[in-house]
C-alpha cells in the first residue's frame, strides 16, 4: 500500500486528536508550572510533591483508565446511531465513575503513613502528608470529569474536554501563585497551596464540562434526564468487563514510573527531585501521544461499528506512523537540550542551595537521555493499546503491559538503579526497556486481531 493512504489520513487524525493533545498538555502544563512554583521553595519541597503525586499518579491510573472503556462503547454506538444503548453507556459509566472516585479518594487518604515505612527522607514525607490530604480528595471530581471526557470523545466533541481542561488549568496556575506564595494578602500555604488550587480547578472543570454538553445539540439528551440509580446488573457488568482491564493496564504503566519515584527516593531527595523533572518534561510530551491513542480509539470503535475491518486497520496504521513521526521529532529535542531543560525548574542564582539544585541538574540532564530515546516506544505503545481499545479488546493487552513492566522493566530498574550500579539512570533504563517491549507486543497482537477480522469476513 503507497504510503500516500496512510499520510491522507493524517488531517482527520489531527482534527480528533489536536484538542485532545492541548487538553492533556494543558493539564501537564500546570503540573509544569507547579512544579516550578515549588522548585523555587526547595529541592525538598519538589522532592514532596513527588511524593505525594506518586500515590495521587496509581489512584488517578485506575479512575482514568477505568473511564476509558466509556469511549469505544459511545463510539460503537454513534456509528450505529443506536442513541439509547449509547445513553445507558454513559449513565451507567458515569455512576461507576463516580463510585470508584469516593472509593479512590479514602484509599489515598488512609494510605499516608505508607510514606514512612517505604524508607523515603523524613523531611520529604513531612511536607508530602499533608499537601495529599487537599489533593486526594480531588480525585472525585477528576474521575467524575474523565466520564464525561470519554463520553464526549466517543462522540467525536473532543473539543469540550480542551476548552474545559484549559479554564481549570488557568484556575489552578492563579490560585498556585496566590496561595503557595501568599499573594493578594492571603498567607503562604507552602506545596498545600498548591493542593488548593488543584482540587478548585477539578471542581470547575467538572461544572464546565457538563454546562457546555447540556448546551450542544447532539449531546444534550445523553446528559439531562439521567436516572443516575436506575441501572442494569447487566450493563454495569459489561462495563466493568472492558473498563477493569483498562484501569490495570494504565495501572501498569503508572506503576512502574510511581516505582521509580520510590526508588529515586532511596537515593536521596536531590535524585527524587530529579527524577521529577525528567518526568515532568517527558510527561508533557507523551501527551501527544495520548492525544492520539484516542483518536485511534474513536475512529477504531467507528469502524468496528461499521464492520469496516479494511479502513480500520489503514486508518489505525495511519496513526501509528503519526505518533512515531511526531516521538523522534521529541526525542531530537530532549537530544539537543537535555543540559538546558532541567535549569528552568531550579534557581541556581541561590548561593545556599547552591550544591543541592547543581546536583538535581546534573542528574536530571542525564535523564532526559534516556528519556529521548523511550519517546518513540512510549508513543508506539500508547497509540497501538488505543487501537485495541477501540477494538474492545482488553484482556490480552492487561496481561502484555504486566509482562513488559513489572516481569521485563521493573527488575532492571531495580538492580541496575542502586547506588552501587548506574543510579538514577538505570532506574531509567528500565523503564526504556519495558516500554520498548509493550510496544512490540502491544504491536503484534493488533496486527494478529485485524488480519483475523479481516479474514473472517472475507470467508
Amino acid at each position: 500500500m503507497l504510503l500516500s493512504q496512510y499520510t491522507k489520513e493524517f488531517k482527520y487524525n489531527w482534527k480528533l486528536a489536536a484538542p485532545v493533545m492541548l487538553g492533556m498538555l494543558g493539564h501537564t502544563f500546570v503540573s509544569f508550572v507547579d512544579n516550578i512554583m515549588v522548585g523555587q521553595l526547595g529541592t525538598a519541597e519538589l522532592a514532596a510533591v513527588s511524593l505525594g503525586n506518586s500515590f495521587m499518579f496509581i489512584a488517578m491510573s485506575l479512575g482514568i483508565g477505568f473511564s476509558t472503556a466509556i469511549t469505544p462503547l459511545i463510539a460503537e454506538a454513534d456509528a450505529a446511531q443506536d442513541f439509547k444503548s449509547g445513553k445507558s453507556a454513559f449513565k451507567h459509566g458515569l455512576f461507576l465513575c463516580t463510585v470508584i472516585g469516593v472509593a479512590l479518594f479514602l484509599i489515598v487518604y488512609f494510605a499516608k503513613p505508607l510514606m514512612y515505612l517505604m524508607k523515603q527522607p523524613v523531611e520529604v514525607v513531612e511536607l508530602a502528608i499533608p499537601y495529599l490530604d487537599l489533593v486526594a480528595f480531588s480525585l472525585i471530581p477528576l474521575v467524575v470529569f474523565q466520564a464525561f471526557k470519554q463520553f464526549s470523545d466517543g462522540l467525536s466533541m473532543t473539543k469540550y474536554p480542551m476548552y474545559a481542561t484549559i479554564i481549570g488549568n488557568v484556575v489552578n496556575i492563579v490560585l498556585n501563585y496566590i496561595f503557595i506564595f501568599g499573594k493578594f494578602g492571603m498567607p503562604a500555604y507552602g506545596i498545600v497551596g498548591a493542593a488548593y488550587g488543584t482540587l478548585a480547578s477539578r471542581f470547575i472543570m467538572v461544572g464546565f464540562i457538563w454546562w457546555v454538553l447540556k448546551a450542544t445539540a447532539k449531546s444534550h439528551d445523553y446528559v439531562t434526564d439521567i436516572k443516575f440509580f436506575k441501572l442494569q446488573k447487566s450493563k454495569l457488568q459489561h462495563i466493568l468487563n472492558l473498563g477493569t482491564p483498562s484501569a490495570m493496564q494504565m495501572l501498569f504503566e503508572v506503576a512502574i514510573f510511581t516505582a521509580a519515584i520510590w526508588l529515586s527516593g532511596l537515593l536521596g531527595k536531590n535524585p527524587q527531585a530529579a527524577n521529577q523533572i525528567a518526568l515532568n518534561l517527558s510527561s508533557m510530551t507523551f501527551m501527544v501521544a495520548t492525544g492520539l491513542s484516542v483518536a485511534s480509539m474513536i475512529r477504531v470503535g467507528n469502524q468496528k461499528g461499521l464492520k469496516n475491518y479494511v479502513e480500520l486497520r489503514r486508518i489505525a496504521v495511519s496513526i501509528f506512523l503519526m505518533g512515531t513521526l511526531f516521538a523522534i521529532c521529541f526525542a531530537l529535542l530532549f537530544f539537543a537540550f537535555h543540559a538546558h531543560l532541567p535549569k528552568i525548574y531550579v534557581d541556581l542564582s541561590d548561593a545556599e542551595n547552591y550544591a543541592d539544585n547543581f546536583e538535581v541538574v546534573s542528574i536530571a540532564s542525564n535523564l532526559l537521555i534516556a528519556a529521548a530515546v523511550f519517546q518513540i516506544s512510549d508513543s508506539i505503545q500508547v497509540v497501538v493499546l488505543g487501537a485495541l481499545r477501540g477494538l474492545q479488546d482488553v484482556k490480552i493487552p492487561t496481561l502484555i503491559t504486566f509482562i513488559a513492566y513489572w516481569v521485563i522493566g521493573f527488575p532492571i530498574s531495580y538492580f541496575l538503579g542502586k547506588e552501587t550500579a548506574y543510579g538514577s539512570f538505570g532506574i531509567w533504563m528500565g523503564l526504556l526497556a519495558g516500554l520498548t517491549s509493550a510496544a512490540i507486543l502491544l504491536y503484534i497482537r493488533f496486527n494478529y486481531l485485524t488480519k483475523r477480522l479481516i479474514l473472517q469476513k472475507d470467508n
